[in-house]
């Protein structure tokens, strides 16, 4: 570590990506649910109807991804294995 970053000055320039790996970009569910639907959260607070219709395209996102994991991972433990 520099001493730079002692003093809480670090390098804002991420590290080039390297060969064989792969950048993930996070996003928050609630936010792809807003962006989806096209509410602001102003909305969500303030209309019981736009906060039940979220609430119901949340549930449907988790368990989309839920079954997408699963899914995945039933994909994986039947793949034959190479020997």
């Amino acid at each position: 570590m520099s001493i730079l970053g002692y003093f809480g000055v670090r390098n804002s320039m991420p590290a080039p990506p390297q060969q064989g790996h792969e950048i993930i970009v996070v996003q928050k569910k609630l936010n792809r649910v807003l962006a989806a639907t096209g509410h602001t959260i102003d909305d969500v607070v303030n209309s019981p109807v736009i906060k039940r219709k979220i609430l119901g395209f949340y549930k449907l996102h988790n368990w989309v991804e839920r079954q997408s994991e699963i899914s995945d991972l039933n994909r994986q433990w039947s793949a034959p294995s190479g020997l």
